[in-house]
């Protein structure tokens, strides 16, 4: 006689063996499980900040647990983290589908500067993270070395096409490519960061149509005017 016991078969006594039970903390698609805890993250962080931050908030948006949480991420500052590497992870992909080094030194500068434009417009709740790690002086992304390995591509990209313009006679020489990459970053964050404070200081409608058009077309100018030789 078979001595494993089918699921619904009687046991002694009349009684049916109950269906058997899946693990604890098992699901059948654990990437989107995860994904769906970055995405909830993020927005919860972006929010909150680290502090302000519930992971029972996380747990009941994405209806998991805590237990689930804690078992893909190791706790709260590990979830923070996680959304840090993941929101520089996809800008950083996106970044380098841009094909820069197909384009002449100008107009792939013009690119990047309007891409950083229109990503960081687009996507406040990424401002809100990066401005949230300031508050807390950078220390979670000091740990981890995949944010540092996801920019070293980003800079390699204005080198080679500020290489280019310099070698080309179009870029004046003696620049660092580290500080393009700031003034870039630098021009297309205020807009998103400083837009409710500096809106209302100056009575600006900072989300108008009209305003980031013209402030893309002023910050992509800024940024080539100043590279050009």
């Amino acid at each position: 006689m078979n001595e494993l016991v089918h699921a619904g078969a009687r046991r002694p006594g009349g009684r049916s063996a109950a269906p058997a039970r899946k693990a604890p903390g098992r699901t059948n698609d654990p990437e989107r499980t995860q994904a769906n805890i970055l995405a909830v993250a993020a927005v919860e962080f972006g929010e909150k900040g680290l502090a302000g931050a519930r992971i029972d908030d996380i747990a009941e948006a994405t209806h998991t647990s805590k237990r689930m949480i804690y078992y893909y991420f190791g706790g709260k500052e590990g979830l923070y983290l996680a959304v840090l590497e993941e929101s520089y992870r996809r800008v950083r992909d996106v970044e380098s589908e841009l094909n820069l080094q197909n384009l002449s030194p100008e107009d792939a500068l013009r690119r990047l500067v309007e891409f950083t434009f229109d990503h960081h417009l687009h996507h406040e709740n990424y401002i809100r993270l990066v401005m949230s790690e300031n508050i807390n002086r950078g220390q979670y992304m000091a740990r981890s070395q995949r944010i540092q390995d996801l920019n070293v591509p980003a800079i390699a990209a204005i080198r080679d096409l500020y290489l280019r313009g310099v070698e080309a006679g179009v870029f004046r020489t003696g620049l660092d490519p580290v500080d393009i990459h700031a003034s870039i970053s630098a021009l297309s964050f205020f807009n998103v960061a400083n837009r409710h404070t500096f809106g209302t200081i100056f009575k600006l409608d900072m989300q108008s149509p009209a305003y980031i058009a013209q402030r893309r077309a002023n910050v992509s100018e800024m940024v080539v005017r100043f590279v050009r030789k």
